[in-house]
C-alpha cells in the first residue's frame, strides 16, 4: 500500500514513543482502502467523535440520576444498567475509531473491517435500546430527558452505521493483524478456583477480578467441581478470560435473580447469573442456571455481551430468558439449553451448532425471541445441526413455538436440526396482534423430525423456507465470520452447510 500523504514526522514520533495502539495511524483518506465505506474516513471518524460526546452527556446525567438517592429503586437499578450501557457504548464507538486510524491493531476485531464496524456499532444502538427498555414503568420526569439524548445516540450511530458499506462476500476491507486466524493467543496465567480451599480462590468472581485488564493474552480460570452460588459478572476491559470446568454435572454457577422476585426491583438485564462483556470470553465444561423458578418471570442464567465469544459443552438452565444473547457475535458449540419463554433471547448475533435446546414445563413455550431494532444491523440467530425436544417424558406434542419476534425486524434460522414433535406445526408466532410479519426474517432449512414438517407453517412475507444460497449467509463462516477467529480458539466447528 502506497502512504501517499503520511506526515514522515508524526511517522518518526510514532516509532520511538509508547501509543495505546500499534503504529501506523492513518492520517490520510487516501490510505484506507474504501471500498467498505461509503465515506471519507475523516467524515466518519468527524461522526464518531460527535456522537462520544453526545454519549458522555448521556453519561453525566445517568450519574446525577444515580446520585439521587430519593429516587425509586426500580428507578436507581435501570439508571445503573444504564451508567454500565453507555460505557460499553463508548468502548464500542472508541473501537471503531482505532479500526479507521491504525493499520497495525492487535486488538481490532477479525482484521474485516467491515463486519467488525457493523458489529460495533449495532451493538452500540443495542445498548440504548437496553437502556430504554429498562426504564420502561419506573417513575421519575428526568428520565423523559435521558431518554431523549439515548435517542439521539440511537439516531447518530445508526447514521453512522449508514456510512459502512452493505457489502456481503468479495472485498470486505479485510487487513492485516498481528495474530493471523490459525494461531492461538498464548495463556499466560492459570488459576484455579475451588470451594475447599485447595486453589487459589475460594470464589469464582475474585478470580475474575484479578484478571489483568484488556490482556492480549488467556487467562485461565479451572474452577473445580462443585455448586458455586454466587453472580459473576466480567466487566467490558477483561478480555481473554477463560472459564474451564470438570464438566456441566460437576462444576455448577447457580443464581437466582428475578425480576419479579426481587426485592431491589431488578431489570432482565441485572438478574443473570453470569454476566459476560468483555470481548473473547470462552467457558467450557460446566452449568450456569438460574433456579429462580417459573413463577418469577425474567430470570437470566447467562448474559453476553462478548464479542467473539465461545460457549463449548456448556449448560444453560432455567425457565423464561435463560440466555440473553445481548450483542456482537458469539458462538455455541455443544451446549444444552433449557427453558419455557423466550429462553434464547437478546439483540445480537449468535451461531448454535450441536446443541440440544430442551423445552421444559409448563405451558406453552417459545424457543427464541430475537430483537433487531432495523435492517441495517447485521444481528440474528442461527440454530445449526442441533436437536430441539422436550426435557420431560412423556412430552406435551405440539406446545412450542420455535420464536417469536422481539422486534419487528427480528432475524432467526433454524437450519439442518432435528425438530421433535413438540414444535407446534405453525412454527412461528407474532409477538401481538399488530407487529408487521413483513420486516421479520425467519426462515428454515432442511430441517428433519416430526416438528420439520412445513405443510401448515405460517404464510408471513417474512417467513422463508430457504435454499441452499440463502442458507449460506447464516453459517459459521459468513454470520459471526467465524473462520477468522475461530481457529484460535481450537474449538471444533462447521464453517459451512457440511457438518464437522
Amino acid at each position: 500500500m502506497a502512504f501517499h500523504a503520511l506526515n514522515l514526522a508524526f511517522v518518526f514520533l510514532c516509532l520511538h514513543h509508547f501509543f495505546l495502539h500499534p503504529c501506523l495511524v492513518v492520517t490520510s483518506d487516501h490510505v484506507l482502502n474504501i471500498n467498505y465505506m461509503t465515506v471519507p474516513s475523516s467524515v466518519f471518524l468527524s461522526a464518531i467523535n460527535s456522537t462520544i460526546e453526545n454519549v458522555k452527556v448521556a453519561q453525566n446525567l445517568a450519574v446525577l440520576m444515580f446520585a439521587d438517592k430519593s429516587k425509586d429503586t426500580g428507578m436507581m437499578n435501570a439508571i445503573g444498567d444504564c451508567v454500565e450501557l453507555l460505557n460499553d457504548t463508548t468502548d464500542d464507538l472508541s473501537m471503531s475509531q482505532s479500526v479507521i486510524q491504525y493499520l497495525d491493531c492487535e486488538s481490532c476485531g477479525t482484521g474485516n473491517r467491515n463486519a467488525d464496524l457493523k458489529t460495533w456499532l449495532s451493538a452500540a444502538i443495542s445498548d440504548q435500546y437496553t437502556c430504554i427498555e429498562g426504564l420502561q414503568g419506573v417513575q421519575g420526569l428526568d428520565k423523559i430527558n435521558f431518554i431523549n439524548n439515548l435517542q439521539s445516540i440511537i439516531f447518530q450511530v445508526s447514521n453512522i452505521l449508514g456510512m459502512v458499506s452493505d457489502i456481503s462476500f468479495g472485498d470486505n476491507g479485510n487487513f492485516q493483524t498481528r495474530q493471523k486466524p490459525s494461531e492461538e493467543i498464548p495463556v499466560s496465567t492459570f488459576v484455579v478456583v475451588a470451594k475447599d480451599g485447595s486453589g487459589d480462590f475460594i470464589s469464582i468472581m475474585d478470580a475474575v477480578l484479578a484478571a489483568p485488564s484488556k490482556s492480549k493474552q488467556k487467562y485461565l480460570i479451572y474452577i473445580k467441581n462443585g455448586t458455586y452460588k454466587e453472580n459473576v459478572e466480567i466487566k467490558k476491559d477483561k478480555w481473554n478470560l477463560i472459564l474451564i470446568g470438570d464438566g456441566m454435572d460437576s462444576t455448577i454457577i447457580s443464581g437466582n435473580r428475578s425480576v419479579i422476585g426481587s426485592k431491589h426491583k431488578l431489570k432482565t438485564y441485572a438478574t443473570a447469573t453470569l454476566s459476560v462483556s468483555g470481548q473473547r470470553f470462552m467457558a467450557h465444561n460446566l452449568t450456569i442456571e438460574n433456579t429462580a423458578g417459573p413463577k418469577l418471570g425474567q430470570a437470566v442464567a447467562l448474559r453476553s455481551n462478548s464479542d467473539l465469544s465461545v460457549f463449548y459443552k456448556c449448560r444453560f438452565r432455567g425457565y423464561q430468558d435463560t440466555l440473553y444473547v445481548h450483542s456482537n457475535r458469539q458462538f455455541y458449540r455443544e451446549c444444552e439449553i433449557t427453558g419455557t419463554v423466550d429462553f434464547i433471547f437478546g439483540k445480537g448475533t449468535a451461531v448454535f451448532q450441536n446443541c440440544t435446546i430442551l423445552v421444559r414445563k409448563p405451558g406453552s413455550s417459545y424457543i427464541t425471541a430475537h430483537s433487531r431494532i432495523s435492517s441495517n444491523l447485521t444481528t440474528g440467530f442461527s440454530i445449526q445441526f442441533s436437536n430441539i425436544s422436550s426435557d420431560f417424558i412423556p412430552s406435551s406434542k405440539k406446545s412450542a413455538f420455535l420464536g417469536r419476534p422481539w422486534r419487528e425486524y427480528a432475524r432467526t434460522v433454524f437450519m439442518q436440526s432435528y425438530l421433535g414433535d413438540i414444535i407446534r406445526p405453525e412454527g412461528w408466532k407474532p409477538w401481538n396482534d399488530t407487529m408487521r410479519l413483513d420486516k421479520l426474517y425467519y426462515g428454515e432449512y432442511r430441517n428433519s423430525g416430526p416438528g420439520a414438517n412445513l405443510d401448515r407453517r405460517v404464510k408471513w412475507p417474512g417467513y422463508h423456507v430457504m435454499n441452499s444460497s440463502e442458507a449460506e449467509s447464516f453459517t459459521v463462516a459468513n454470520f459471526i465470520n467465524g473462520d477468522l477467529w475461530l481457529p484460535s480458539t481450537s474449538v471444533t466447528y462447521a464453517g459451512g452447510l457440511e457438518a464437522n
